[in-house]
């Protein structure tokens, strides 16, 4: 039995908390001001979309397929991206609320993270290879065994990754937000 197959289509204000969204696969559709508060999307694939203002917080993501999908506004507390279909796995995230969500163990090179709050996330053995941080927070974020070769990161901050225990060669830092890289020495830097 072949799963539904939406394309093109906003969804506007719409509760998924009441009414799960049919499993199937959505290709180029928006999603604006939706609530997803506790859904279940578990093996839906979303190829294209957009979700803008919209609550995702505590969603079940099991299986679920994000391919080349943009989070505006978004709030998104506690998500398992580890949980999802990593088959062209590939996002972007503007202006989210991403506290306490997981990337463990995922390949998202090139992922971009902008003006984002992201604390306490686990990016524990997550390749992040030239993915960009752009004016996000990265209060307690957990990055260990990571992989952060030619990433961005000169203007995230509240961030603290020990250089021995990450892969940062080539990445992006700038002289204010340094001090992220020798937290682990409790010594005091002056300006």
């Amino acid at each position: 039995m072949s799963k539904p197959y939406t394309e093109d289509t906003h969804f506007k204000s719409e509760n998924f908390n009441d009414q799960s969204l049919p499993i199937g696969e959505y290709d180029h559709c928006n999603f604006t001001e939706c609530n997803f508060l506790n859904a279940d999307l578990s093996e839906i694939i979303f190829t294209n979309c957009a979700f803008s203002n919209c609550d995702l917080s505590m969603a079940k993501l099991n299986g679920t397929a994000f391919r080349d999908a943009i989070f505006k506004n978004c709030k998104m507390l506690g998500l398992r991206f580890d949980d999802c279909n990593d088959f062209s796995l590939s996002f972007e995230f503007q202006s989210c609320t991403l506290e306490f969500s997981s990337f463990f163990k995922l390949k998202i090179k090139n992922t971009r993270f902008i003006q984002c709050k992201m604390e306490s996330v686990d990016f524990v053995e997550t390749d992040l290879s030239n993915a960009v941080f752009s004016d996000c927070d990265l209060k307690n974020a957990v990055f260990e065994k990571t992989k952060l070769e030619g990433a961005d990161l000169r203007t995230a901050y509240n961030f603290s990754i020990d250089p021995e225990k990450n892969r940062i060669q080539k990445a992006k830092f700038s002289m204010q937000n340094i001090v992220g890289l020798l937290h682990k020495y409790k010594i005091k830097i002056h300006p």
